[in-house]
């Protein structure tokens, strides 16, 4: 199967939109602390969802892993240790930044880091950026993107200027940017090592390809090890979390105690996603919606973990720049959280000029991913000519 970027930066949109969308579901949560909703949707997030993926559609699973050696292994693992210290951040940056800009800056680092990194450190950053025209095409991509999101920042800037001091205009209840800028900084930076667990499970992917995987899946096993470091990230955090706050008996409870009655999803903004203060009141309906509670984490984890079951397809279409997948992957999760955060009016109480700039930051976006894809199609075009040239010379 030849790589075709075009179909590759399709995929990568749909990843995006799974990502984009995943956090909707935790609004519908109700009576949950942060640290039970979000342990309950990673269930399915970092290991239910993965092993079932990696399960169904490749070949020999123990045994790709039985072969894959210590190294690979634990290097892949710990980079997903690494990325879940960035995936317990950013929620925080949709708390105090909203979904829109949260999104637009943590994934801003993510993309910067997570794309140029891993050519710099392989000694690939000239050869496939720089000395080819596709290259080029696609580090005007990548730049493209950075703008986009620095344009982002600016509406955000904008935004909070719009909005006065005390926030009260905004849909979101704890809006704070240099708090919420340093905080997405930190996830931004961590987040990258995701990509850099792909760099890492390369070898696993030949292993599952080897073992007759075909090209679209053999990436599944290597998200199912780097997700084992996030959970394992994520459930030490949540478990402290839950014997600190005594939320641990939430999971399964009818009713939550008075303490806890005013937690309760995403949807008002309180603890989204924290874990200390109170509401000014406390609500007297303490029946907790299990079932529901359950069913919104679960599609809310099943969403999540769509975006890297595409990321893994996108990739393999991406050729000689694979690198470039993780640009299309952050702009095409910014480009619908944003359009998710003007559906929920976060960007209300903002002025034309701000709005106006958030669609420019769109069309930046769009027009990254549409770059790179052009950039990947002119490598392969490249490529294949190279190779009937060879083919077809005098020997």
């Amino acid at each position: 199967m030849q790589p075709n970027p075009l179909l590759g930066v399709v995929f990568h949109w749909l990843g995006g939109l799974s990502s984009g969308t995943f956090y909707v579901p935790y609004k519908g949560v109700r009576k949950w602390s942060w640290e039970t909703f979000w342990l309950a949707g990673g269930l399915f997030s970092w290991l239910i969802c993965p092993w079932i993926g990696a399960l169904a559609l490749t070949k020999d699973l123990l045994g790709v892993l039985h072969e894959t050696s210590f190294y690979t292994f634990w290097m892949t693992y710990l980079m997903g240790a690494l990325w879940g210290l960035g995936g317990l951040t950013f929620g925080l940056t949709m708390r105090y930044l909203g979904m829109s800009l949260g999104m637009a800056v943590a994934l801003g680092y993510c993309a910067a880091f997570g794309t140029l990194v891993p050519p710099i450190v392989k000694g690939e950053f000239a050869a496939k950026l720089l000395q080819t025209h596709g290259g080029n095409i696609c580090f005007l991509g990548v730049i493209v993107c950075l703008v986009g999101i620095a344009i982002g920042g600016v509406a955000g800037v904008r935004k909070e200027r719009d909005m006065g001091n005390d926030g009260k205009s905004s849909a979101i209840t704890e809006f704070s940017l240099w708090k919420g800028l340093g905080i997405a900084t930190f996830s931004g930076v961590m987040s990258s090592c995701f990509s850099y667990g792909f760099q890492f499970g390369e070898p696993i992917t030949k292993i599952s390809a080897a073992h007759g995987t075909g090209p679209l899946w053999v990436g599944l096993p290597v998200i199912l090890v780097i997700l084992l470091g996030g959970l394992t990230t994520n459930f030490i955090w949540c478990a402290l979390l839950n014997i600190k706050n005594r939320t641990g008996y939430q999971y399964l409870a009818s009713h939550v105690r008075e303490e806890h009655a005013h937690h309760g999803g995403t949807g008002s903004g309180e603890h989204d996603p924290a874990t200390t203060g109170a509401a000014e009141a406390t609500p007297t309906d303490l029946k907790i919606p299990v079932f529901g509670n359950w069913f919104f984490c679960a599609l809310a984890g099943t969403f999540w973990y769509f975006q890297f079951f595409f990321y893994q397809m996108g990739e393999s279409q991406m050729g000689n720049y694979k690198f470039s997948s993780w640009t299309l992957h952050m702009a095409s999760i910014i480009i619908f959280s944003t359009l998710w955060g003007i559906f929920f009016k976060e960007w209300r109480g903002a002025k034309a000029l701000t709005k106006s700039l958030v669609v420019v930051m769109l069309l930046f976006l769009v027009g990254s991913t549409c770059i790179i894809g052009w950039g990947n199609k002119v490598s392969e075009d490249a490529a294949k000519a190279a190779a009937q040239t060879v083919q077809t010379s005098p020997k």
